[in-house]
């Protein structure tokens, strides 16, 4: 993760509450800046529905029979969005700019208004002086020093929390609560179990539990495990019936039958392979050859290691990968390995039950060597041809620089299928080792990223043996 600076304010959250208040009927502030009418362009009066009710005829005219293709009828304009006052506007500059001399609105916020302004001043409207102390900028519009800031008492954050809580929708809390991570240092309060119960679980959360994990006192890991248990139960509600149903149809379609029951036959697979045999007099094909599904095989038919980089960069990859790696351990015809690493190799597929086990039992952080993570898989594949090994890293190596190249290229000519994904995550284009990634591709292994919706049918690809979905740059 790169370091944020603090050398400048951060701009507030688009989340704004006034935004999502559901009294609110005018667009949000960032629209307010782009779009904000002038006062010498009033908006034009929409037409009152009463008026249009009114003159509508009551009977049908002549035409009224007509077909309704041949009278296209005219898009209904959108109504005009009605002006907002004058003094909202001013209301809701002001909570985007955060006061100070410079917002230029001299409004003074009170009651609600002012609670949602403090919470947003403790976070986003500190800069380090010239000392690098934390100081805080003006929030009432008079140039008096704000004294609002989270410090470092756990009763205050827990109030924080709990306002931000109060006043924003959950997305926009997750966001507040990595940026004060991130800004104010307090990962370490995340030890305190107060300040565990107060926060919004979510995938960033769990990372920094994890990477917090030697240093948790035992009050504090029974309720990190609880809140660790949230997100990947929320993950596996939100990604296991999809997963499971993608991967047993793509292991039911490649396994074929020459001699299939009769439900069983592949009709169109059938009449390609016969089209020899087309007797145009007859207009017929005579099937000689029966191209069918297999029945489900009761026992393992496909095989899947999934070698994950645990750097710090990597902990929402981390924590997707253990939830798959549970699901996917939970189907019985694939035979699922998980194996972590940074400078040393783990292997957790012994845990796969229980996701929050595979969490706990990872090291976020370190170093990084993956030609010995990958040596480590390789010597436990005994079927490489139904074998599919899934490396989820940034490709940063530490270890042999050629190693990882010269690994993976020996894994494809023994037939194992390869799959590199630079991220598994919603986080967007990740960094990594561009030129592995040209490397492996020239061996014909891309390396892209890879969210999780879109990981069910990576696998269903690999399994099947045909070319991977790539998303688009």
């Amino acid at each position: 993760m790169a370091p944020t600076t603090s050398a400048a304010p951060t701009p507030r959250p688009s989340g704004d509450p006034s935004m999502s208040d559901p009294t609110a009927s005018a667009p949000a502030p960032s629209a307010l800046v782009a779009s904000a009418p002038t006062a010498a362009t009033p908006a034009p009066p929409a037409p009152a529905s009463s008026d249009l009710t009114a003159s509508a005829p009551a009977t049908p005219t002549p035409t009224a029979s007509a077909p309704a293709a041949s009278t296209p009828s005219a898009p209904t304009p959108a109504p005009p969005t009605p002006p907002v006052p004058a003094d909202e506007r001013l209301r809701r500059w002001r909570l985007v700019l955060g006061g100070g001399d410079a917002d230029g609105t001299g409004r003074v916020l009170t009651g609600t208004d002012a609670a949602v302004d403090g919470a947003l001043a403790a976070l986003y409207d500190r800069h380090p002086d010239d000392h690098g102390h934390d100081r805080t900028s003006t929030g009432t519009g008079t140039g008096r020093s704000r004294t609002a800031g989270l410090g470092a008492s756990v009763p205050s954050v827990v109030r924080w929390l709990g306002d931000i809580r109060a006043y924003f929708p959950a997305p926009v809390v997750q966001v507040m609560q990595r940026d004060a991570i991130d800004r104010l240092g307090l990962a370490t309060l995340l030890l305190e179990p107060e300040m565990l119960a107060a926060v919004e679980p979510d995938v960033h959360l769990v990372g920094t539990l994890l990477s917090l994990r030697d240093a948790m006192p035992e009050t504090t890991r029974e309720t990190a495990r609880a809140v660790v248990r949230k997100v990947a139960d929320d993950l596996e509600r939100r990604l296991a019936a999809r997963t499971r149903a993608t991967l047993t149809g793509a292991l039911d379609r490649s396994a074929r039958t020459s001699r299939p029951r009769h439900r069983d036959i592949d009709w169109d697979r059938t009449i390609r392979a016969n089209l020899k045999n087309h007797l145009p007099e007859h207009r017929t094909v005579v099937p000689e050859r029966l191209v069918g599904h297999a029945r489900a095989a009761r026992g393992v038919r496909k095989e899947v290691v999934l070698c994950v980089d645990q750097s710090g960069s990597m902990a929402a990859s981390v924590v997707h990968a253990a939830v798959f790696a549970a699901v996917l351990a939970s189907l019985r015809t694939i035979a699922t390995r998980l194996v972590v690493f940074d400078t040393a190799v783990a292997d957790l597929t012994d845990r796969l039950d229980d996701p929050v086990d595979v969490l706990f039992g990872t090291r976020l952080g370190g170093g990084t060597d993956i030609d010995r993570a990958l040596a480590h898989c390789q010597a436990g594949i005994t079927r490489p041809a139904d074998t599919v090994v899934v490396l989820i890293s940034d490709l940063y190596e530490g270890g042999a620089r050629d190693g990882l190249t010269k690994r993976v290229a020996a894994m494809k000519a023994s037939g194992t299928q390869v799959v590199v994904l630079l991220a598994l995550s919603d986080e967007g284009t990740p960094a990594y080792d561009r030129d592995r990634a040209a490397a492996l591709a020239a061996l014909g292994v891309p390396a892209f990223a890879c969210t999780p919706d879109l990981f069910p049918e990576i696998m269903a690809a690999a399994l099947e043996k045909r070319p991977l979905p790539i998303p688009a740059d």
